[in-house]
């Protein structure tokens, strides 16, 4: 299998909010770690992990679950799409302000802010252009990026992008900052057990047109986004749990599109190698591999990762990891072991035999 010194992990997982975190202790697993974790844990993982076009992990994946800034994965193909048939200008200059307009402090784990500065060379007049929101969006997770792209892109485009990519197993895509505010908008008087329970009760289709609604408030009220109103944990639970969701079967499918340089017309496909393979920034990885390409989320519950990549002898890994329901400090610790999981899995052998026999195809 693939025998590199890989530079695994974007710069960010991507959905954090940091809202009520309150623990003490660091909790670090390595790959056995997680392995095991997935195993003794079939209500909260599943993962679809495929070497060489043999399936060698099918675990739970045809269960939806959140997938947190994994979803953002869609829009940067619809992004793609769009700049290669001339729809937009990946070129186009964009104020930084429009992008603040979706900018939630602290809700982000310093996304935002970190890919400004990663990008402060390509800001010209205090605008940047599409081409590097998009690559914002996916290397630094950033969520502002992420709902200026969806307003820009159109979310029924995004949405219908997935049936030309032959997925089915996925929920509806909607904008992802505006979400954060939906029990500030629809229920501004609540707090507590009583926003809780309030939130609970409505229909995930009226959750998404609240979130339409936020959305355009945001876009009228500069003022509106410095009021999260009650993010505690139970709530950020809820806006969890009702996260955009699909299986790993899907994204593992989705990956193998990605990997195999050919399902995509040529400058779509170019397109999506600029937002996607950051890790071929690395001249390691560079040296050992044709290409690879990533994208992960992950909120005080979830924990996902979607993963592709070929190596200078043609071997090829496809992976989908999808984790839910943990506890703040399972997500912290399994986010750390994460890394160490997909290096086993590329380049020890042993290992992935292991996780294979653990985990055996369904």
């Amino acid at each position: 299998m693939l025998k590199t010194a890989l530079i695994i992990g974007s710069v960010l997982l991507g959905i954090v909010v940091t809202f009520g975190i309150s623990s003490k202790k660091k909790i670090s697993h390595d790959r056995d770690e997680v392995l095991g974790f997935i195993k003794e844990n079939p209500d909260k993982a599943a993962i679809t992990l495929i070497g060489n076009g043999k399936l060698i992990a099918n675990y739970n994946s045809n269960r939806l679950q959140p997938l947190a800034s994994t979803v953002k994965i869609i829009i940067a193909i619809e992004y793609a799409e769009q700049a290669a048939n001339g729809t937009l200008n990946p070129d186009e200059l964009v104020p930084l302000a429009e992008l603040e307009t979706y900018y939630a402090k602290n809700t982000d784990g310093h996304a935002h802010p970190s890919w400004l500065t990663y990008a402060k060379k390509d800001i010209l007049d205090d605008k940047i252009s599409i081409r590097n929101i998009a690559k914002g969006m996916i290397l630094f997770s950033s969520n502002a990026n992420t709902e200026w792209l969806q307003h820009k892109l159109g979310l029924k485009n995004i949405n219908k992008r997935m049936v030309t990519l032959g997925i089915e197993d996925h929920s509806e895509i909607y904008y992802l900052v505006s979400s954060l505010f939906v029990g500030k908008e629809e229920f501004p008087k609540l707090k507590g057990k009583a926003l809780q329970k309030a939130l609970e009760s409505i229909p995930l289709k009226a959750y998404v047109s609240v979130t339409e609604i936020v959305h355009e408030k945001l876009l009228s009220d500069a003022s509106y986004i410095n009021d999260y109103g009650d993010l505690s944990m139970p709530i950020q639970r809820i806006w969890s749990n009702n996260l955009t969701a699909s299986t790993t079967s899907e994204y593992a499918k989705l990956m193998k599109k990605f990997n195999s340089k050919t399902y995509f017309k040529a400058n779509v496909q170019s397109l999506l190698d600029e937002v996607m393979e950051g890790l071929m920034q690395s001249p390691g990885n560079q040296e050992n591999l044709k290409h690879a390409g990533t994208k992960g989320g992950s909120t005080s519950f979830v924990l996902t990762k979607a993963f592709y990549a070929t190596d200078k002898k043609g071997n090829t890994i496809e992976l989908a990891l999808f984790l839910n329901d943990l506890t703040p400090s399972e997500a912290q610790g399994l986010g750390i072991g994460l890394n160490d999981f997909l290096i086993g899995i590329l380049f020890d052998d042993t290992f992935l035999s292991s996780v294979g026999d653990t985990l055996k195809a369904q």
